[in-house]
């Protein structure tokens, strides 16, 4: 079109220097080139217009493109956690599980360390029970917490830190420790415990254990040692049927494993449980011969 309009240029040019070409004619060729000129810059801004907005269209498949990678990535990245997490808890799951099933017959640690657990417990009795055959520090969650609650009481710290100085001392200081929540099997309902963020008794438990190692850090047993679990109703230590199986169900256990840091091994052993006290602290929903509760 641009050739077509300078040929057009140039007959009128030719026309008009010759003086061979009526007025008419003249004028006729005239609009024509303006005509063509007027096509032309349209079709001009047109192309430019069509070039600009090809450019954003692979400006924009560029971020899309950039964008898909970037969640390719962060979903990659994702899954890495989400398996490094599931073999975590599959590992605190063995571990719990060895500690439960040791074979009958002994203790599961040394005798002085045995000893000295033994005697603490003994001091603690309302708060405090010693599985000496697993090596287990069991805490009563009615007397650790309030009903519904993860705050640990000034008399659970306090008994807690005495705990830690044991857990800190020689015969002790070089084993792992798992921190294991448990509840009962009572629906969580309050309201006021659910405000709280225990939204269910998987929450509780969790929040509960985290709680008993947060105390433990604070009275400077070293965070490396341990790992921390809340398994819910979902491993009870009594029938749910009563309100002392219940209670007993309502604890969070310190298990002191039989592998060191280091990786050394201890002698292990089984021997019955103690008998939980059968204060119920933290039901809801219970027949009224049972004496007072109150509201998980």
């Amino acid at each position: 079109m641009a050739r077509m309009v300078k040929v057009i240029a140039t007959s009128l040019l030719g026309l008009a220097v010759s003086g061979c070409v009526t007025q008419e004619k003249y004028n006729a060729l005239k609009l024509d080139r303006d005509g063509l000129a007027e096509q032309l810059s349209r079709s001009q801004n047109e192309s430019s217009s069509a070039r600009a907005e090809a450019d954003s269209f692979k400006a924009q498949l560029a971020s899309i493109m950039n964008g898909m990678n970037g969640k390719h990535a962060l979903s990659g990245n994702l899954a890495q956690q989400v398996a490094a997490l599931q073999a975590q808890l599959d590992d605190a799951n063995r571990r719990y599980a060895e500690a439960i099933n040791r074979p009958a017959g002994g203790t599961a640690l040394p005798a002085p360390l045995t000893n000295e657990l033994q005697a603490f417990a003994n001091q603690n009795p309302d708060l405090v029970d010693f599985d000496a055959a697993r090596g287990i520090v069991k805490f009563k969650s009615d007397v650790t917490f309030a009903s519904g609650d993860a705050a640990v009481t000034p008399k659970a710290k306090e008994v807690i830190s005495r705990f830690a100085t044991i857990l800190n001392s020689p015969t002790a200081s070089g084993y792992e420790l798992m921190v294991a929540g448990h509840t009962d099997n009572t629906r969580v309902s309050n309201p006021e415990t659910i405000k709280k963020g225990h939204q269910d008794n998987w929450y509780l438990s969790s929040h509960r254990a985290i709680a008993v190692a947060g105390e433990l850090r604070g009275a400077s047993v070293n965070p490396q040692r341990f790992g921390v679990v809340g398994y819910a109703d979902q491993r009870p230590a009594g029938s749910n049927n009563s309100e002392n199986g219940k209670a007993a169900n309502r604890r969070v256990e310190v298990l002191i494993l039989p592998t060191t840091v280091r990786g050394n091994t201890a002698t292990a052993g089984v021997s019955a449980p103690k008998k939980v006290a059968a204060q119920n602290k933290d039901t809801q929903n219970a027949s009224v011969d049972k004496g007072p509760l109150l509201n998980k």
